[in-house]
């Protein structure tokens, strides 16, 4: 057991003699959810710069809506598996995003935004329809 778990070995809730099991578990999985970091030399209508401004936009969407960190660092990952998956258009980048996000605060948060806070967030670059679909091939993109 690792000196930092003693401490709660004797709480319930902290589970501390699983600790160790949990740690390998979880970096056993992460692999499988890591893009390759070269994946955007294979998209043909986007670039890094691209992603890194809508990454700013996010950030600031993330802020907007007072949202967990943990849902931010989701939507990213997200995000790159999507991207790595599937080409994209640039008109259809900030809809990606925003599904991602839209995902990612469904799984992280209590009180998620509604589909009509991204179709406001987008100054109505896209419906509320447009976004739903995405996210079921955002989804099935990603084999959930």
């Amino acid at each position: 057991m690792h000196p930092v778990d003693r401490q709660d070995v004797y709480d319930p809730q902290m589970m501390g003699e699983n600790a160790a099991r949990v740690t390998q578990h979880m970096l056993n999985t992460e692999r499988y959810f890591v893009p390759n970091p070269i994946y955007m030399t294979n998209q043909s209508d986007i670039n890094e710069k691209m992603r890194s401004i809508l990454i700013d936009w996010m950030v600031e969407v993330h802020l907007k809506f007072k949202l967990l960190p943990e849902t931010l660092y989701l939507t990213i990952n997200l995000l790159d598996r999507y991207l790595e998956k599937s080409q994209t258009q640039r008109t259809q980048l900030q809809l990606v995003g925003v599904t991602a996000m839209m995902i990612a605060a469904k799984y992280e948060e209590i009180y998620a935004p509604e589909v009509k806070d991204y179709v406001w967030i987008t100054d109505k670059a896209f419906s509320k329809p447009e976004i739903l679909k995405k996210e079921y091939d955002v989804l099935m993109t990603l084999d959930f």
